[in-house]
């Protein structure tokens, strides 16, 4: 471990211009955001639903985020959309040169009685969208997703999920009163069940998929960077003894294979269940990787959620653990390179028995020592949760749900 680095909450005038843009489907509920930019084009990804009825949508903007065209369906199947707010449908840019990037969306969707991972791409802008395709090496009996995307310096679109194929052959097997190696089932010992998930990676034009690790807390987000030829990957564990803490791996050779995962913080989370409550995961100029993510202060109690930051300058090691100021129980981080080369890192948190947005950008000197710049976020009322983040030109780029009178809808709103 690197020296303990101090935390410290600095008073700042940064601010939300102007009014946030509201994203919705008429008669649908609207929820499950992310978001990318790429110059003046933003793209946001979201779910709109009916009390029996899911489906994917697209909205763009070629203004930077200051107006928006109406949303564009993505799935082809109508109502085939299982999503969540740990696992909602992750848009991605691809650049071309000379032309607007292309835009891909992968998702979940209903496989029989489980989920499975698929994709879909537009050459135009998020017009519209080609047919449906499996994300390769996800192909298989039991539920999958919690995905994570990122491109390349080649326009690989990426995807890191969780895979719990496992499962779903050892239950089988389990029917006959054996598992597939003739051993007995595992107990319902929350280690023994992590063991049949995995975190597996691949890439849209690939034909298989790379297992990264086994033992996986089930229903966390994970998290995927790239930055020339290295791939990071961030995502909750389960360590031995039943500890849910965040795991990292990298690969330097374009995800073809990936290093032994360490641990990023030394929390000894003793949990028997999921927080559904994932890390996020930037790497900045200087190839030093920021993770931020969600854990207990006091290693035991969810009412006592707080976020936590460390930083590996070698991707070997991790700075100790800083805790993050906030108002409240914290939940769902993203984080995002800023256009000064710091990470911004949005949340939502329980203040005053609702859910409020809030942001802070992290800031760390050349000895290692982490101060958080407290941003105002681009709504400060309740009711409001998931946030996502792109860097944008004039600024951070922030999309989050709201909820209204009659269910929620989207939001887009730019951070200075």
């Amino acid at each position: 471990m690197f020296p303990v680095l101090v935390g410290l909450l600095i008073a700042s005038t940064a601010s939300a211009h102007a009014q946030p843009i509201t994203l919705s489907v008429a008669g649908r509920t609207a929820a499950n955001p992310t978001i990318a930019a790429e110059g003046q084009f933003v793209a946001v990804a979201f779910s709109a639903a009916t009390s029996s009825s899911m489906d994917v949508f697209l909205a763009t903007s070629r203004d930077g985020g200051r107006t928006f065209a109406t949303p564009t369906q993505v799935n082809v199947v109508a109502g085939d959309a299982r999503v969540s707010g740990e696992e909602p449908p992750y848009v991605a840019l691809v650049p071309r040169k000379g032309s607007t990037p292309d835009v891909v969306v992968v998702w979940t969707t209903r496989n029989g009685s489980t989920w499975k991972l698929v994709s879909a791409r537009s050459t135009n802008g998020g017009r519209t969208f080609g047919a449906s395709a499996n994300v390769p090496g996800s192909e298989a009996d039991g539920s999958r997703g919690w995905q994570s995307v990122a491109v390349d310096a080649n326009g690989r679109v990426l995807v890191l999920w969780l895979d719990h194929r496992g499962m779903a052959t050892a239950d089988s097997t389990h029917k006959h009163g054996a598992t597939a190696s003739g051993q007995p089932m595992p107990k319902a010992d929350p280690t023994e069940r992590a063991g049949l998930s995995k975190v597996l990676f691949g890439s849209l034009d690939s034909k298989s998929a790379l297992t990264v690790a086994q033992s996986v807390c089930y229903c966390c987000k994970t998290s995927l960077a790239a930055t020339g030829s290295n791939v990071y990957a961030v995502w909750r564990h389960v360590f031995p003894g039943g500890q849910r803490d965040i795991a990292f791996s990298m690969s330097s050779d374009r995800g073809r294979a990936f290093s032994t995962p360490i641990r990023v913080g030394d929390d000894q989370w003793k949990f028997d269940g999921c927080p559904d409550n994932g890390p996020t995961i930037a790497v900045d100029l200087k190839r030093h990787v920021h993770v931020v993510w969600p854990t207990p202060v006091d290693g035991k109690d969810l009412s006592t959620m707080a976020l936590f930051y460390a930083v590996s300058r070698d991707g070997r090691t991790f700075t100790e653990r800083v805790r993050i100021p906030s108002r409240g129980m914290t939940s769902h981080p993203r984080m995002v390179l800023g256009v000064d080369g710091n990470p911004v890192v949005a949340w939502d948190e329980v203040v005053s028995g609702t859910r409020r947005l809030a942001m802070t950008r992290v800031r760390v000197d050349a000895s290692g020592r982490a101060t958080f710049v407290d941003l105002q976020a681009p709504d400060t009322g309740a009711g409001q949760w998931y946030p996502t983040v792109a860097a944008a030109a004039g600024g951070t780029l922030v999309a989050w749900v709201r909820q209204v009178d009659k269910g929620s809808v989207v939001a887009v709103g730019l951070v200075k």
